[in-house]
């Protein structure tokens, strides 16, 4: 093998490399990396809005992981957002008062589900539904009502 044959392979090599490198970067900054099918089972709960939450977004209490959005589906006679979760079963003991929320995390102003645990001490089951939520917080309509708010009459 020839001096500039062997250069080339190199070359051909660490761009490989780099290209395999951006590609395990994408999976983890889309969190699809550490997706995984343990044992699980499922909460549901009901959004006025879910915002940008996707399916595969974070599940957490108190910042950690412990589940994923499985479906997000518009129920035709409440008009709401349906979110399935699917939580990891080693975290079974949420109590039925468990309340949900969404927020944005990070920069990229990627949306997950905020479990609060609350003081029950009987535990949400499998197909369980979380019924005191908190949904996204639009930042159009945050806008909207600061700058259309009525002036006080006093003025």
């Amino acid at each position: 093998m020839s001096h500039s044959q062997r250069q080339d392979t190199l070359v051909g090599l660490f761009v490989a490399l780099g290209i395999a490198a951006l590609f395990f970067l994408a999976l983890q900054i889309s969190n699809l990396g550490s997706y995984s099918n343990q044992d699980s089972y499922t909460l549901v709960a009901r959004f006025e809005n879910s915002g940008g939450l996707k399916v595969k977004s974070p599940v957490s209490v108190a910042g950690v992981r412990i589940g994923r959005v499985s479906a997000i589906q518009f129920d035709n006679q409440t008009y709401e957002s349906v979110v399935s979760m699917q939580i990891e079963a080693k975290y079974s003991t949420l109590p039925e008062d468990t309340t949900a929320s969404i927020f944005t995390a990070g920069l990229l102003g990627e949306q997950y589900v905020s479990l609060e645990p609350g003081g029950s001490e009987d535990y949400l089951t499998d197909s369980g539904e979380i019924e005191i939520t908190q949904s996204a917080i639009v930042l159009e309509e945050v806008i909207g009502q600061f700058l259309f708010k009525d002036k006080d009459p006093e003025e």
